[in-house]
């Protein structure tokens, strides 16, 4: 009962915290330089000063700031984010059909590294001094180093101009024809070079972490305990202390979910995948305030329960943790 108390407070504080969000951002948005209408009508080949009316007024863009974030809070409580200015469509619609795509690739760049850096950081904290160890720490202070536009720029001039292996532009052969499995393994094919540029720099804090961790778990009172009865080293690190050890990688990755979503923007811009950071990249440069509020609201909403996700995902790791103690 105090658990769901805590996960109920919890939400509350969410609620509280996307309103004062989308003020924010609305407000950050409307005093910066540019006026939408006038982006709107040079698409329409004018620009003339009855034509600029017409669009604000069309769009209340001629209404008081205060009127114009009364107007969207209102909207936005009912799940009306406004028309894009530029592709005149429900900005719902417009993000909805993009989310997924970014979803997948932030996902499976999410997976990749905690699993691969995990991996990687048991492996080497069982011989921290080894060979193995110094070149995984090496490789790893580099991959965190390595801006991830840069990174994934030279993987689309080295596999696009040298070694033609995967595609590095889009999500999907258009040409193709076939079954749903075919559309699926070409999905998968295109996604192998965004997803692991997103997670290579993940990957490289994921390992050091993890080899941080599982070291400090490995001179644990109970891991001596555990070998002294005769366990197989196989039983100790997999099961008494990765356990543990995972915790911190676990944090880590649910407060570093933005800082996905903001790299999955470069990442996108760079592949041509066609998720919300592309949209986000365009709408940006066409002055599309509606979209590129729609796409904070939901960065927002997105980071924010990932958050609460982690605290919840701590109980199934380690069912010592207790929600109801506040922690946040």
């Amino acid at each position: 009962m105090e658990t769901l108390k805590s996960i109920g407070r919890r939400l509350l504080n969410a609620v509280l915290l996307i309103l004062v969000v989308i003020i924010l951002n609305f407000l950050l948005i409307h005093i910066a330089p540019g006026d939408p209408a006038e982006v709107i009508a040079g698409e329409m080949g004018g620009a003339t000063e009855e034509m600029l009316a017409s669009i604000r007024a069309a769009y209340g863009l001629d209404q008081p700031w205060y009127t114009q974030l009364y107007v969207y809070l209102v909207r936005a409580v009912r799940g009306d984010l406004g028309i894009s200015f530029f592709y005149n469509t429900p900005v719902l619609d417009l993000i909805l059909t993009r989310l997924w795509p970014t979803l997948l690739l932030a996902s499976t760049a999410l997976i990749m590294a905690i699993v691969g850096g995990t991996f990687l950081g048991v492996m080497t904290a069982r011989k921290p001094d080894g060979f193995f160890s110094n070149i995984v720490t090496v490789l790893s202070l580099v991959g965190y180093s390595l801006p991830v536009f840069w990174s994934g720029l030279m993987i689309v001039i080295l596999l696009a101009s040298w070694f033609p292996i995967f595609p590095v532009n889009g999500m999907r052969d258009i040409l193709l024809e076939g079954s749903w499995w075919e559309h699926t393994l070409d999905v998968a094919y295109h996604l192998v070079l965004p997803a692991s540029t997103l997670a290579i720099i993940f990957l490289a804090q994921y390992s050091r972490l993890a080899r941080a961790s599982m070291l400090e778990v490995l001179e644990s009172d109970y891991i001596r305990t555990a070998r002294s009865k005769g366990l197989s080293e196989v039983s100790v690190v997999g099961k008494h202390a990765l356990r543990n050890a995972v915790l911190p990688v676990v944090t880590i990755a649910g407060l570093q979910f933005g800082s996905l979503l903001s790299g999955a923007i470069l990442v996108e811009t760079v592949f041509n995948w066609p998720g919300i950071g592309t949209l986000a990249f365009d709408s940006i440069l066409r002055r599309d305030f509606p979209t590129v509020l729609g796409i904070l609201l939901f960065s927002s909403v997105m980071v924010i329960g990932a958050n609460i996700l982690t605290d919840i995902a701590y109980q199934f790791i380690d069912p010592r943790i207790d929600l109801a103690d506040g922690r946040t």
